[in-house]
């Protein structure tokens, strides 16, 4: 475990944090007015590798050798020439720091780092961080790597847990939630709706997912693994040639078939780094998804039980039930910005049909695929 402290006068600026791979919405900007919940869970911090944030460059002024060096391979609107290795934490782990009202920027509903750090080291004044909480933003409280310094605590060193652990825990992302959505003229409204985690991390692996298949079409499994990818890959991708296939695959699964071409895997909460086969049996292209998603595609949870016919015996009082889940009432779609992100960070994007697909990105999402 780590603390943070400030680069400037040493005073500790977070509670003791384990540190867990970077979430795939951390970056995600979902619908309008939505209340996101905090990004990080407590206790934890991760690390972002590549800059973010003020001041940007536009796609325009960037020389493309200096692209390839930072791994992007197709034109974007901007890149980011802020500081690389940002650490993000929970709001509610931060110590020590105070807003700085000048640096306000966002207020829509909150802030949203715009300008740049907007708090400050309590004990010297330096600026330490970017609160976020602006509506259709994952809260969170973002570290600026050039103004902190990482200490470790004694005697808190946990090693990763492994795949057997984390499946005995068994914490799956659900695919629907509800949100809650300021600005209505009828106050907030709450409504069910596809998971924000899961259309992010659609998004990522719908990246790979072309990249893997080559331009052939690709078939997924019957059931949610199809509403979340196959119509997409229908719309992305060309009909005609022999469909390459893609199959769950990760611990507690059989071993998948041989004519496999696509694994769908999971990666590590802790460390990032996705699963691979002890004996790997052939070749086979992995698509990383977040662990929680991929638990619940591999072993989905069964729909709330609802109540049985008739009603409860006078003087017997229930309050172990909850309503079963709502469907959303729209189509799956993927997260726009987590597939071109993904997408342009491949090489293989620099494929004619592949950049064709990035340069009608703004179509496909009127159609409604993203």
């Amino acid at each position: 475990m780590f603390v943070f402290v400030c680069a400037g006068c040493g005073a500790e600026l977070t509670a003791p944090l384990s540190q867990v791979a970077l979430p795939a919405h951390a970056h995600q900007k979902y619908g309008n007015g939505v209340q996101l919940p905090v990004l990080m869970e407590p206790g934890t911090f991760a690390v972002d590798p590549e800059p973010w944030g003020p001041p940007w460059r536009r796609w325009e002024e960037i020389h493309p050798d200096e692209a390839v060096a930072r791994g992007v391979y197709a034109p974007v609107y901007s890149l980011s020439d802020g500081a690389p290795s940002a650490i993000v934490i929970a709001p509610g782990d931060t110590r020590g720091t105070l807003l700085i009202p000048e640096k306000g920027g966002g207020y829509c509903c909150g802030l949203d780092g715009a300008d740049g750090p907007n708090m400050a080291c309590e004990a010297c004044g330096l600026p330490v961080a970017s609160r976020i909480d602006d509506c259709s933003l994952w809260q969170a409280m973002w570290l600026a790597p050039d103004a902190v310094r990482r200490l470790p605590v004694d005697g808190a060193d946990t090693p990763p847990l492994s795949w057997a652990e984390l499946m005995a825990e068994g914490k799956s992302t659900p695919p629907f939630e509800p949100l809650t959505t300021w600005g209505s003229p009828l106050g907030s409204i709450r409504r069910w709706s596809w998971s924000p985690q899961w259309e992010a991390a659609a998004g990522r692996a719908l990246a790979h997912l072309l990249v893997a298949s080559a331009g052939r079409p690709v078939t997924v499994p019957d059931g949610l693994a199809k509403d979340v990818f196959q119509r997409a890959l229908d719309a992305l991708l060309p009909t005609g040639p022999p469909a390459r296939r893609a199959v769950l695959a990760g611990p507690g699964l059989p071993a998948p078939d041989t004519d496999a071409g696509i694994l769908l895997v999971p990666a590590h909460p802790q460390t990032g780094e996705a699963w691979t086969p002890a004996v790997p049996a052939v070749p086979a292209y992995p698509v990383p998804l977040p662990f929680g998603v991929w638990l619940w595609l591999a072993f989905p949870e069964p729909d709330l039980p609802v109540p049985a016919a008739g009603g409860i015996p006078d003087g017997v009082l229930r309050d172990d039930f909850d309503p079963p889940i709502s469907r959303p009432d729209r189509l799956f779609r993927a997260d726009g910005y987590a597939f071109q992100h993904t997408l342009v960070r491949l090489p293989a994007v620099r494929s004619p049909w592949l950049r064709e697909i990035l340069e009608n990105l703004t179509h496909h999402m009127r159609a409604g695929i993203f």
